[in-house]
Order: C-alpha cells, then sequence, then structure tokens
C-alpha cells in the first residue's frame, strides 16, 4: 500500500493565529451584548406600557395574596365564582380598610412631623458648630442648603413625574379599574390563564416549566405574606417603644415604618432612622439609643427568625441581591420599580432553581391552587 506524501494542512505545534482566551472572550461578548440589546428592548417596551404593566402586577400582587384563600373555599365544595367574589370583597376590605387607616393617619401627622424634622435639623446644625467638630456656619450653612434645595427638586420632579404620568383623576381611577378587573379573572380563571400561558412552552419541557410557574407563584405568595407579617411587627414594634419612650408623633411614625418596611432592608432603615432622629431631638440622646436598640432589635428578628420562618428556601434571597434589585428598580421606575423589583427578583430565583432541576419536581408546591 502506497502511503500519502501529503503533508498536514494545519501543523498541530503551530499556535493559532487568534489566542483561545480571545476567542472565548469575543464568544462570551457578543453573546453579553445579545442580552443587554434584548433586556434594554424589554425595558423600553414595559416602560412605555407602564400604565397597563403596573396595574397588571398590583393586580398578580393582590392575586397571590388572595387566591390560597379561594383554593381553601373551593376544596370546601363552594362555587369557584362565589368563593372568588367572598375572598375579592372581604380581602379588599381588609387591605382597603388597613391602608386607608395607615395612610390617614400618616397624612394627619405629616405637618407636625415635618415641623419635628426641621428642628431636628436646627439642633443638628447646632451640634456641629458648638460641638466637637466645631465648623464653621458658613459650612453648615451651605451644607443644609443644599440638601434643602435637593430635596425641594426631587419632590417637584416626582410632583411633576405624578401630574404627567396621571394627568387625571380619570386615568387613576381607569387603572385601579384594571387593578380589580385584573384581579377578578386572576382569582376566578387563574388555572385556566396559566393553562393557556403554558401552551407556549414546547412538549418536552411543558411539565417542568409548569412546575417552575407553579414554584414561582408559591415564592410570591410567600414574599407577599412575609412582607405584610414583617411590616406589621416593624411597625408594632417600633411604635410600642416610641410610646413607652414618649417620643412625639408615634403613630405616624409607627404608619411610616409600616409603609417603608415594603421596601425591604432600605424602607426600614430609612424610616428608623427618622423616628431615632426625632427622639434625639424630642426627648435626648438616651431614649433616642434605646429607640435605636429597639430598632435594631426588630430589624434583627425580621432579618434572622421572620423572613427565613415566613419565606423559607424558596424565596431566601441574598441581602446584597435584595439591594440592588431594589437600586436598579428605583432607577429604571422609581418608587414602583422599588416596590416590585423584589417580587419580581423572588419569582425568577424560584421559578429558574425549578428549572435547574435544584429541587424535587415531584414535590407538591405549596399554597398554589390547582386545577
Amino acid at each position: 500500500m502506497e502511503t500519502s506524501d501529503a503533508t498536514p494542512l494545519h501543523d498541530p505545534s503551530e499556535r493559532p493565529i487568534v489566542p483561545r482566551s480571545l476567542q472565548v472572550s469575543a464568544a462570551l461578548g457578543w453573546r453579553l451584548l445579545v442580552v443587554a440589546a434584548t433586556l434594554a428592548v424589554i425595558g423600553i417596551v414595559v416602560g412605555y406600557l407602564a400604565a397597563v404593566v403596573v396595574p397588571v402586577a398590583i393586580a398578580l400582587l393582590l392575586a397571590a395574596l388572595l387566591a390560597p384563600a379561594v383554593g381553601y373555599l373551593v376544596k370546601r365544595k363552594v362555587p369557584r365564582w362565589l368563593a372568588a367574589a367572598l375572598v375579592l370583597v372581604g380581602g379588599l376590605a381588609v387591605l382597603g380598610g388597613l391602608l386607608t387607616f395607615v395612610i390617614i393617619t400618616f397624612i394627619n401627622g405629616l405637618p407636625a412631623l415635618q415641623i419635628q424634622l426641621s428642628h431636628t435639623i436646627d439642633a443638628i446644625g447646632n451640634w456641629l458648630t458648638t460641638g466637637p467638630l466645631h465648623l464653621s456656619d458658613e459650612q453648615v450653612r451651605s451644607f443644609f442648603d443644599t440638601l434643602v434645595t435637593t430635596l425641594t427638586n426631587t419632590q417637584t420632579g416626582v410632583t411633576s413625574g405624578a401630574l404627567t404620568t396621571a394627568a387625571t383623576i380619570g386615568e387613576i381611577l381607569a387603572q385601579m379599574l384594571l387593578i380589580l378587573f385584573v384581579l377578578i379573572f386572576l382569582l376566578y380563571d387563574g388555572h385556566r390563564i396559566w393553562a393557556f400561558l403554558l401552551r407556549a412552552a414546547p412538549d418536552r419541557i411543558r411539565a417542568r416549566t409548569d412546575v417552575a410557574g407553579r414554584r414561582g407563584l408559591s415564592a410570591l405568595v410567600s414574599y407577599v405574606r412575609a412582607t405584610i407579617a414583617v411590616a406589621t411587627v416593624d411597625a408594632v414594634g417600633a411604635g410600642v417603644g416610641m410610646v413607652i419612650l414618649g417620643v412625639p408623633l408615634a403613630i405616624p411614625l409607627a404608619a411610616l415604618v409600616f409603609l417603608g418596611a415594603f421596601i425591604p432592608i432600605i424602607g426600614g432603615v430609612v424610616a428608623g432612622g427618622i423616628a431615632v432622629l426625632i427622639a434625639l431631638v424630642a426627648n435626648g440622646p438616651v431614649p433616642a439609643l434605646v429607640l435605636l436598640g429597639i430598632v435594631i432589635g426588630v430589624q434583627q428578628l425580621e432579618a434572622h427568625v421572620l423572613q427565613p420562618l415566613l419565606l423559607g428556601r424558596a424565596v431566601n434571597l441574598h441581602p446584597l441581591a435584595v439591594v440592588l434589585a431594589i437600586a436598579i428598580g428605583l432607577v429604571a421606575a422609581g418608587i414602583a420599580g422599588a416596590l416590585l423589583a423584589v417580587p419580581l427578583l423572588a419569582v425568577l430565583n424560584a421559578g429558574i432553581r425549578s428549572l435547574r432541576g435544584g429541587e424535587d419536581e415531584n414535590t407538591k408546591p405549596t399554597d398554589v391552587p390547582q386545577k
């Protein structure tokens, strides 16, 4: 047999023209560009449809809170339409009454709260000039002038943005009606809506997608429940502490703590800091330190007991991930983005973990209404 004298086209000993590291970097680079472009397009579309997306997202949060009660009544042989109607009326009455009380209490106490904050700022300015730092009046005045200007500009921007986004009361009412309309159908026909959406998944992964979606809904249910429980505990703990210490405006400040708890980590810290500052001016350093200890204790109870107990592994998010999600949501969509960022992250976390096989798919998700 004759041997071929042909030489190989590529000598294995020769180095490639493009280094392997550059090939890998280029492959990752264009994929990251595609992902970034996709996310940018999604962000533009969601921003354009914000008047629809935000009400639907709020309806999903309310449905996650109320759906387990509908499932419970359906299992007790109550017709689904009647169960949905009972839960909708009762749930909205309780939630509406609670939020109305909290918001009205906060609004009624807001003028006195602003006056007390002004006294607090004056006291801090006096301490900076007469205390151990010995800052000049010009430096302190310049700092507070800049702070007041920034807050004024922010308030003006928020007000003008609110007037631009919801130019008329009719538009606000339309969004509220949209929330109610979507919520009714999610409670009454949510399982069929999910079954319709599930048809878009290929047959070979449809079962896994179904499990992932149900686990995502279960995570959302757990998140909403835990957030309300944590907000209540934070407000009650801080409010009782302020009443015992004789801090003025205890009820409005407790309402502020309750509202702030819906933005995890950041909201509680800001609301608690305002309460401590007011206690410092009105009651002195010792009550302020005691209130600071109460606020820190409530935050530790929330972080180490309530959240692990109420949320569990499915919604166990690292604090850094929570803070980054809130920051991104705040930059992208303002207050609404900050409120919706963590629930979205919780749903994605539970769904992706399920798709990756991190949990037993044969385990039935809890708190999810079945067909």
